[in-house]
């Protein structure tokens, strides 16, 4: 019956797709600091372009956010990995990213000469960064383990807002991704993470049994313009 009411699902969307129709609502499940820094342009042209789409954002961790895809609660699920590929379903690569090592002016680190940190120069601190940073199969652990050291971490959060704001109290150092921060970040001072911690992508995951409507593949599209609409029109529906 699932199977049967999914194709009745797909049948409605391409007939819609086919009429061009701009109604309908577009879900997305992302984490906070893309749908915070990232986001925002994007799906303000899909709005000029749509307007009577309504988007919403559910705010998740990377696994969440897949979990919510798979269920059918979202119609793509926007993450980063340091990684593989998403398996969750099909992944499209956006864009790639470095995190940033960041501490309050003044800090030791800050007074040191100037150049970027060295993963030995973190060990011991405090760290603030994202709440996957404490499993041992993230990349911030395995780059510390590769070299023989332990991180300190100190807090975590989803937020890379209050990453920020609990640097701010002197907690600790901050790790976190390039786009949070900002030239109106004065207060702070920010280098590119150690080389040991890799970059990282930015994947926009599609459903691979569910048919989308047109304004959420043009999302894709605007997030990644590198990727031409014919090919990710054809990947999605193979």
């Amino acid at each position: 019956a699932r199977a049967v009411l999914a194709q009745a699902n797909n049948i409605r969307t391409y007939a819609a797709n086919q009429r061009r129709e701009s109604q309908g609502q577009l879900v997305l499940a992302t984490t906070h600091t893309q749908a915070r820094f990232v986001l925002p342009p994007a799906i303000a042209r899909i709005k000029q372009a749509y307007p009577q789409v309504s988007v919403h954002l559910q705010h998740a961790a990377e696994s969440q956010a897949l979990d919510l895809l798979s269920a059918g609660d979202a119609d793509i699920a926007i993450i980063s990995t340091a990684g593989d590929a998403p398996q969750a379903g099909i992944a499209v690569p956006l864009y790639r990213w470095r995190r940033l090592v960041l501490v309050q002016r003044g800090h030791p680190l800050d007074r040191a000469n100037g150049e970027r940190p060295k993963l030995e120069d973190l060990v011991g601190l405090p760290l603030i960064s994202y709440e996957s940073s404490t499993r041992p199969e993230s990349s911030l652990q395995r780059a510390f383990a590769g070299a023989g050291l332990e991180a300190t971490i100190a807090l975590t959060a989803l937020d890379a807002d209050l990453i920020k704001t609990y640097v701010r109290t002197g907690m600790g150092v901050g790790l976190l991704a390039e786009m949070a921060v900002n030239a109106n970040d004065v207060d702070l001072r920010a280098w590119p993470a150690p080389v040991e911690v890799r970059e990282c992508i930015a994947w926009a995951v599609l459903p691979r049994e569910r048919v989308l409507r047109d304004y959420a593949l043009e999302l894709v599209h605007v997030l990644a313009p590198q990727i031409d609409r014919r090919d990710l029109r054809r990947q999605h529906v193979d």
